[in-house]
């Protein structure tokens, strides 16, 4: 299956998202707000963040400013936060959405995710339960969930009769996620890429490399394409304006069927697969 990839992506609620946002993990102070500045200059308009990441002063600032410096609206971003495993629960959920939203200086937000299943804490279920209370109060846009496994969605989605917007999840060359994307595909779901570069690990791969010689694009770009030729968004993170601008052009060209299909072929390499935590045990 071929896409636009300069064209948004639409959510299960009607709710559109651009494919290529900015990751915001470990991005901090005086830094981070220039990185965030530079990239909506540029023209990223989905941003990316946490309570996890300790950074949503740091995103709301870098908002702001852009507003108030006339380079964007509020209404032209996409803008996601998450809840971290300490944040979960009924009681919980509002409160925790409440503290966000002030640290970011919003009245609303376009996606709240509860970050992990943490299924030890046995929360999640009653988590996205309260998200969809504060959805309907008109508090947040969508809503849906992170690192979810397919046993776990299926049980959000039979539960709550709710089946969430997106669900972001690892996902880059040699770890494509295709059982989970297929479930996506089945219920209505948007698979997002969280570090869908590896934090580069993979980017000196002969595959991408050769690829990238052929298209005439960096490694990143094509590994960011290959994703996203996937169906995928993607959320790469760069303080740096030369690789923000190659990320956010990622989308500008076209992988042919048989580069997309030897990019998805490492997944059964030796030495490839998951790179970070397994959401079946972490909890935080």
């Amino acid at each position: 299956m071929t896409h636009n990839l300069l064209e948004n992506l639409t959510f299960n609620d009607n709710t559109e998202m651009p494919r290529i946002g900015l990751g915001t993990w470990k991005l901090g102070g005086a830094e981070g707000v220039r990185a965030i500045r530079t990239a909506i200059e540029l023209g990223y308009r989905h941003i990316d963040t946490a309570s996890a990441y300790a950074n949503e002063e740091v995103v709301g600032q870098a908002i702001a400013e852009a507003i108030a410096a006339g380079d964007v609206t509020r209404e032209e971003l996409f803008i996601t936060t998450k809840a971290w495993n300490n944040e979960q629960g009924a009681a919980e959920i509002p409160l925790a959405f409440q503290r966000s939203l002030d640290r970011l200086g919003l009245e609303y937000v376009d996606l709240y995710l509860v970050h992990w299943p943490c299924q030890e804490k046995g929360l999640y279920l009653e988590s996205f339960e309260a998200m969809t209370r504060l959805q309907g109060l008109g508090f947040v846009q969508s809503i849906g969930v992170a690192n979810f496994y397919e046993e776990v969605l299926r049980e959000v989605v039979e539960e709550t009769g709710v089946v969430p917007a997106l669900n972001q999840v690892e996902l880059h060359p040699g770890f494509s996620q295709e059982p989970l994307r297929a479930l996506h595909q089945e219920l209505g779901v948007v698979t997002e890429a969280w570090s869908p570069l590896a934090r580069g690990i993979l980017l000196m791969n002969p595959v991408l490399d050769s690829i990238a010689r052929e298209v005439g694009k960096t490694t990143a770009q094509v590994a960011l394409n290959w994703a996203m030729e996937l169906g995928c968004s993607v959320v790469p993170k760069s303080t740096h304006p030369k690789r923000l601008r190659q990320n956010l052009e990622s989308a500008s060209f076209k992988l042919s069927a048989e580069q997309v299909a030897a990019i998805s072929a490492l997944d059964d390499h030796a030495g490839f697969g998951r790179i970070f935590q397994d959401p079946q045990v972490f909890t935080g």
